[in-house]
């Protein structure tokens, strides 16, 4: 228990930068036993709207906005690097629409000649707080199966639609993951998928070639953390042992060993505001999680602002006691196989 506590989030968007964001303050220690913790963040690359959609088109580069957001979340300096990385120009031709941190990243990718060198060199500059690496440096698209039938391509497309999906894919099928993502899951003690949306965010990680197969070996402790709504587009009444069944559906795999649920009511106003919507707070059906046979966690995981997002403090908290119970695990596990001394 001397070693950092190896903690792998996979996932996308806002929900992983959260988690990020409340990991950080625990890499030079801090918890009940002082431990340090090593993060990587392993980040989906299928964005193609807005500002990494259009660069991406452009001067071919994978999307940079959630690598962007990861960075931001585990800088030393979060206050000053989020608003220079996510200043975003509303003027000028060409530049309208982008944020800094967007073209930063593009132009050391061209510098450096690929996209996760282009990451790492760039975390060092900026004193990141932990590894970030792109699932895959394959220029890949997100396609979709909706009910119906109906085949849509590209994650944006995909986020409007309307119809139940029944299947996601990558485009081409076969791409690889660097040896470094393959590496980290295999050393690490809890390994965290979201939260963060499911289909577009999360899922996507996990289609890349041998990131499933590898999460599924590691020893670490496994966990998903539940959303807490519903999202237009892609989860509209799904319950919390929905999401995790589409998981486990494109894993092909039992992957997760816990759910961490939310047990913090959404307040009257935002469920109002969300119904405009029609979305509603995910049903955490517990009884058909556990027959599935998983651990759940719960914990009050709602930030107390306007929007409903997960708190960092709270999620990287439950993350933290996973990672001593992956570790705890992991060290019995060498006494049991270890020889005997003579």
């Amino acid at each position: 228990m001397t070693e950092p506590l190896r903690v792998v989030a996979i996932g996308g968007g806002s929900g992983l930068s959260a988690l990020l964001q409340g990991l950080k303050q625990y890499t030079h220690g801090g918890g009940p036993d002082d431990i340090p913790v090593d993060i990587t963040a392993i980040v989906t690359v299928t964005d193609d709207g807005g500002s990494s959609g259009r660069l991406r088109r452009d001067f071919d580069v994978l999307p940079p906005g959630d690598i962007r957001n990861c960075m931001v979340a585990l800088s030393e300096d979060e206050a000053l690097l989020s608003r220079l990385f996510q200043y975003r120009f509303q003027s000028g031709r060409g530049l309208a629409g982008h944020s800094f941190g967007n073209l930063f990243l593009t132009a050391l990718t061209h510098i450096t000649g690929e996209f996760p060198e282009a990451v790492k060199q760039s975390s060092k500059a900026l004193a990141i707080a932990g590894s970030i690496y792109p699932s895959t440096t394959a220029n890949v698209q997100l396609e979709a199966e909706l009910a119906g039938g109906r085949v849509v391509r590209g994650e944006t497309r995909i986020s409007r639609s309307r119809r139940r999906i029944e299947r996601i894919r990558l485009f081409p099928r076969r791409c690889r993951p660097l040896p470094e993502t393959l590496q980290a899951i295999a050393d690490a003690d809890v390994i965290t998928l979201g939260p963060g949306s499911l289909f577009t965010s999360v899922i996507p990680n996990l289609l890349v070639s041998g990131i499933s197969r590898a999460i599924q070996k590691s020893r670490a402790v496994k966990a998903y953390f539940v959303n807490l709504m519903w999202q237009p587009g892609e989860t509209i009444e799904f319950t919390a042992s929905d999401h995790i069944r589409a998981i486990q559906k494109h894993a092909r795999a039992k992957l997760i060993d816990y759910a961490v649920v939310n047990t913090v009511s959404v307040g009257p106003a935002a469920r109002r505001r969300y119904a405009l919507a029609n979305v509603k707070p995910v049903e955490n059906d517990l009884a058909a999680i556990e027959a599935m046979g998983i651990q759940i966690v719960t914990a009050e995981l709602l930030q107390r602002t306007t929007r409903v997002r997960h708190d960092p403090a709270t999620a990287a908290a439950v993350a933290m006691d996973l990672a001593r119970q992956g570790r705890l695990n992991r060290t019995r596990l060498v006494e049991q196989t270890s020889p005997c001394p003579k």
